[in-house]
């Protein structure tokens, strides 16, 4: 049995055109009218199929298949149909548009399954205007709660709680009921090259990484860009500088998978004829340990402490995230293996350096993840793109893992 990948293919170019970009890419943020639509359409298709069909509290939607014991846990799958601003049609859309293609062979190959399989669709699982990315994810697991959402409004003045209801949710129906869950698996894009240069179609993910952000303050002194001297000058922005390439160097010489980035940058007063007298940027660190996250920031702050010193500023540092990282289930990732190796097809296993839905659902459900190959590792951007045969490579290897996490699960 496989999926129909013609029939997959449609689709996914099909959903890539709600929230069309003219930039080239995909605009559809969780609570745009291009997701308002896309979520109208994905419930109707799921409804067509014969799915019992539910929007959740948080406006998660899902679509139920029921077992022959309904006694036992369900299986889902699925990931998110939101996008970045101007990404590409296959961060998160894929995961959904194969995990429907799954359930849709099973139901028209009418194989028996022991448990209830389920799709899920998370709600804003990207960066959005609410500031809360992973919500829908993070709402069903119990980590926002409604206290943490009922106040909550965007750029506009939007109160999040009308957003919700507009998607068919409600927040005052949380907290969710989430103990009929045994396992959730997520497939999607890799966002990055590591399958590309081992030439491998299919990854599967035993864990998510860890990610450690600080928010800092470089304090210098501002002054007149023409009178004052270059020896008399305390600038906050050439520290800085330096202070990021320390960054690179550190990693680069490290010789792990760990990465860290100076992504955010404020300069003020930002003007051309003022000496930079503040600085704020946030260090964000991702590794597969605690540990190992730990040392970085050590060498990294050891080097910055020179910088410092030397150019007579100083620093303030808030910590704003310590994410720890996720270790998927062992039995789901071995099962996910060997669904690999019974079709022949070729993979790898190894960590996912972003963060997903998958992260929170582990909470709650055994967990893991799949990846497909990403061209040129492109993301979040128009260019992002996954060759035909790999997807269906990876979609049948999670249509294999379902079944035999259905028939081994206990």
């Amino acid at each position: 049995m496989r999926i129909n990948i013609d029939r997959l293919m449609s689709d996914i170019e099909r959903y890539g055109t709600y929230g069309l970009d003219p930039k080239g890419g995909l605009t559809r943020p969780s609570f745009s009218e291009p997701d308002y639509q896309v979520r109208e359409l994905f419930m109707k298709e799921l409804k067509e199929m014969g799915l019992a069909v539910y929007v959740d509290p948080i406006a998660n939607i899902w679509g139920r298949w029921s077992g022959e014991d309904t006694s036992k846990k369900s299986i889902v799958i699925g990931s998110h149909l939101d996008t970045v601003p101007n990404g590409g049609m296959f961060d998160g859309a894929l995961g959904v548009l194969v995990a429907k293609e799954i359930m849709k062979t099973i139901i028209e190959h009418e194989v028996p399954l022991k448990h209830t399989l389920e799709i899920v669709s998370f709600t804003a699982e990207e960066p959005n205007d609410f500031n809360l990315s992973t919500m829908g994810s993070r709402t069903f697991t119990g980590k926002l709660t409604k206290e943490d959402l009922m106040t909550v409004t965007d750029s506009k003045g939007t109160k999040l709680k009308d957003a919700v209801e507009k998607a068919g949710g409600s927040l005052e129906r949380l907290p969710i009921e989430k103990d009929d869950i045994a396992a959730f698996v997520e497939l999607h894009i890799e966002q990055g090259k590591r399958l590309e240069s081992a030439e491998l179609p299919v990854g599967v993910v035993d864990r998510i990484v860890g990610i450690y952000r600080d928010k800092v303050t470089i304090i210098g002194e501002s002054n007149h860009s023409g009178t004052t001297m270059m020896n008399d000058r305390f600038d906050a922005l050439t520290a800085a500088s330096e202070m990021i390439l320390a960054v690179e160097t550190i990693l680069r010489n490290h010789g792990t998978d760990a990465v860290a980035t100076i992504g955010k940058l404020d300069v003020f007063p930002n003007a051309a004829n003022i000496i930079p007298g503040k600085v704020d940027m946030v260090l964000e660190i991702r590794s597969g340990t605690a540990a190992e996250r730990i040392e970085l920031k050590k060498m990294i702050y050891q080097k910055w402490d020179e910088v410092i010193d030397r150019r007579k500023v100083s620093i303030n540092v808030v910590n704003i995230l310590d994410q720890q990282e996720c270790q998927f289930d062992e039995q789901i990732v071995q099962w996910i293996q060997e669904s690999a190796k019974d079709l022949q097809i070729p993979y790898t296993t190894f960590s996912s350096m972003a963060g997903h839905d998958a992260t929170h659902m582990a909470d709650v459900a055994k967990t893991a993840m799949i990846f497909v190959k990403s061209i040129n590792g492109k993301s979040h951007c128009p260019e992002e793109f996954s060759k035909k045969e790999d997807i269906e490579q990876a979609a049948n290897v999670m249509l294999n893992a379902v079944l035999n996490i259905d028939q081994k699960l206990s």
